[in-house]
């Protein structure tokens, strides 16, 4: 791949310094039979609407990192079939760049511990709309002790780490989301968006009501809460695990509380939310 093309991919997904280098140095070798086996995996999910992680025998990380970037091409030209605007395949694959960016914040090298996360990105029916990220799946199963109709379409809600959650910031993002699916996929209406996040912990609302993420937390009805231990220090503190918790810092309202909750005993948990569209 020419250095032009280099560019143009890195622009799309957000990819700059040490990584870029990291990523070109992937992509000016052929590709080894393990991106070939996690490119087919993409491949096969791409429009099918899936819920879970692409998976690929006998791959790795480096693998799943080169088969990303190699198939980010793929996903704008399907989007670009259906209408979809360049730009807004830019704003979701920019997610790439930031997990790469992260993974250097947490590990201290170059590396993608969260790929399977991306492979999510890559099967087109993940967007980013203003602050937030939803992503269209069917819902099947149960939920709080109630069927759930099978066929019923949702968006599920993520959020990125590169900005707050001012309430005006969320309000735009959930009209855009409601006139964008409307738009490209009438076909699968959405009434409802769901949230699993250890924002919607309600002891995080308790502590600290009048910050933006308890507003954010207070927009979903919490059907069932589940232990996560570890979900607030990763994302409060990009940190995996629960070790040297006392040499993190505890300078803002929200470190402190993640920290103090352990301290005291107590274990973070994920809501899991439910808002009307």
């Amino acid at each position: 791949m020419t250095a032009a093309r280099h560019s143009e991919l890195f622009a799309l997904l957000d990819i700059t310094g040490e990584d870029a280098a990291q990523c070109a140095a992937l992509l000016d070798s052929p590709a080894g039979p393990g991106v070939v086996r996690a490119m087919a995996a993409l491949r096969e999910r791409l429009g099918t609407f899936p819920s879970g992680y692409a998976k690929a025998e006998d791959t790795t990380e480096l693998d799943w990192i080169e088969a990303l970037l190699r198939f980010a091409p793929e996903l704008l030209e399907f989007h670009s079939t259906h209408g979809i605007a360049p730009e807004l395949t830019a704003a979701i694959l920019g997610d790439l760049g930031l997990q790469l960016r992260i993974n250097r914040r947490v590990h201290g090298d170059f590396g993608l511990d969260t790929w399977g996360w991306l492979t999510l990105h890559m099967a087109g029916n993940m967007f980013r709309l203003g602050r937030l990220q939803y992503h269209l799946i069917r819902e099947v199963g149960t939920e709080a002790g109630s069927l759930v109709p099978d066929g019923q379409w949702i968006l599920g809600v993520h959020i990125p780490e590169d900005s707050g959650l001012s309430p005006a910031l969320v309000d735009e993002s959930l009209t855009m989301a409601k006139e964008f699916f409307a738009r490209f996929f009438p076909e699968r209406p959405v009434a409802e968006a769901t949230c699993d996040s250890w924002m919607l912990d309600p002891y995080l609302a308790a502590k600290l009501p009048e910050s933006n993420i308890a507003s954010f937390a207070r927009r979903f009805t919490v059907g069932r809460c589940t232990d996560e231990p570890t979900d607030a220090v990763y994302f409060t503190f990009r940190q995996r695990g629960l070790d040297r918790l006392d040499k993190l810092p505890r300078e803002t309202s929200l470190q402190r509380v993640v920290l103090e909750r352990i301290d005291d005993g107590g274990t973070w948990q994920i809501g899991h939310g439910r808002l009307s569209l």
